[in-house]
């Protein structure tokens, strides 16, 4: 055989195989295994399922191209060429079947795989934007290793191209499960709904003219941490002081990282970031536990254990601070049709609003709305009309019958609930 015939060979059993790989991609509803309560959303399943067919058809038209050009005598250069290239797609083709395998695999987990669906529910829930006529994207939650959580963003670029289609939401173990996996969720929820709403970069521009070009301006700092700050709004706005609490769990840590005063880090430095949580909480939901709230952190971290020059720009801060949470509130986004954000607020989280529920629970929490639920449980936790034993009780009851509500409708979850609610197996 001739080095050009050899090498034409090896091409073609390099693609053949290639393809035949290929094959081997099923789709997910042949080799998912998990409990239908645990299952994902129909709308996240479809979508995920839609973009991997197209990822998948678009490598085929591509090797159903090179095999014609093979055929037509290419170079054996420019033939490895191309191949090169298909396999390049082929891995981002794998590498997006992992990001989604990785989510839904988790579903096949005892316990953990129906509380993920119930954590979908709620994070459905949450990205719920009063007067946006836009589609929402589904979103799916997996739980990972790590103190924080992230969210990759439905309609974001993936690895290798294509847009997401689902907002994938990872939650860290080590929230599971309190009200605080409400805080961390909700916030990642944010970042998606300041994604839709076009939030950051508006806010971002209104900031930087506050600042008068001015680096050490306190508005210099605010527009750094927008993005993070905006996310964190959109988690009081549905939680209220559970919000503020659950952060409050993520950031209570050794003195030199609360003051850590770090421009070049998207989120505002602990300390602050508790003290605007408060802020905007006080603006939203007038009462008396913000300020409460707001001063017990300054009891736990005194800010006399600053530097001079420290204390000085914290007070600047601080001062900057009111008319930061006005301008944020009074933001007016071309998607809500001339409303602020302001508007958004819900009269049904109001403290006042939440505490009657919280006396209530055991008889409404049945058709109480997931943030609406997580945002009573919370509020209760606080007073200290709850348990921390008790609130994980409700909540790992509430998630399962948030889930079988997605699966069979009401009917189906209200013996676990109701068992849940009454403190049995809890």
């Amino acid at each position: 055989m001739d080095p050009n015939r050899a090498a034409q060979s090896l091409i073609l059993a390099e693609v053949r195989s290639l393809e035949t790989r290929l094959d081997g991609v099923m789709p997910f509803s042949l080799h998912m295994t998990m409990v239908g309560a645990a299952s994902a959303s129909r709308r996240a399943h479809l979508a995920i399922q839609r973009h991997m067919d197209r990822e998948i058809q678009r490598l085929r038209r591509g090797i159903a191209s090179f095999l014609e050009a093979l055929d037509t005598g290419l170079a054996p250069a420019d033939a490895q060429r191309r191949l090169s290239f298909l396999k390049l797609r082929f891995n981002v083709v794998l590498s997006h079947f992992d990001i989604y395998s990785d989510v839904l695999v988790q579903r096949s987990e005892h316990v953990h795989g129906v509380q993920l669906a119930g954590l979908d529910a709620l994070a459905g829930d949450a990205l719920n934007i009063p007067g946006y006529g836009d589609e929402i994207p589904p979103v799916l939650c997996y739980l990972d290793r790590g103190q924080g959580a992230a969210i990759r963003r439905a309609r974001t670029r993936l690895p290798g191209g294509g847009d997401n289609p689902v907002a994938l939401i990872r939650v860290p173990r080590e929230r599971m499960i309190g009200s605080g996996i409400g805080s961390s969720l909700v916030h990642e929820v944010g970042h998606q709904v300041a994604a839709l709403l076009d939030l950051v970069s508006p806010l971002r521009r209104r900031l930087v003219a506050k600042a008068h070009g001015n680096a050490l301006s306190p508005w210099a700092a605010l527009e750094r941490w927008i993005s993070e700050i905006v996310a964190d709004f959109w988690s009081i706005l549905k939680l209220g002081v559970t919000s503020t609490l659950g952060l409050i769990g993520v950031v209570s840590l050794p003195n030199a990282f609360v003051f850590r005063i770090g421009l070049d880090d998207p989120h505002p430095f602990p300390w602050l970031r508790v003290q605007l949580s408060c802020a905007i909480g006080g603006a939203l939901y007038p009462d008396r536990e913000w300020p409460l709230l707001a001063a017990a952190w300054e009891q736990l971290y005194p800010l006399s254990s600053q530097s001079d020059e420290n204390q000085q720009f914290i007070a600047d801060l601080l001062d900057t601070v009111p008319a930061f949470v006005e301008l944020l509130l009074g933001f007016r986004p071309p998607a809500l049709a001339g409303r602020a954000l302001v508007d958004l607020v819900d009269p049904e989280l109001t403290p006042t609003s939440l505490r009657a529920l919280g006396s209530a629970f055991r008889s409404r929490a049945a058709e109480l709305r997931p943030v609406t639920a997580v945002a009573t449980i919370g509020q209760a936790r606080f007073e200290g009309r709850l348990s921390a034993t008790r609130e994980a009780g409700l909540l790992r009851g509430l998630l399962v019958d948030w889930a079988l509500r997605r699966f069979n409708g009401p009917l189906a979850s209200e013996t676990r609930l109701r068992t849940a609610i009454e403190g049995r197996g809890a």
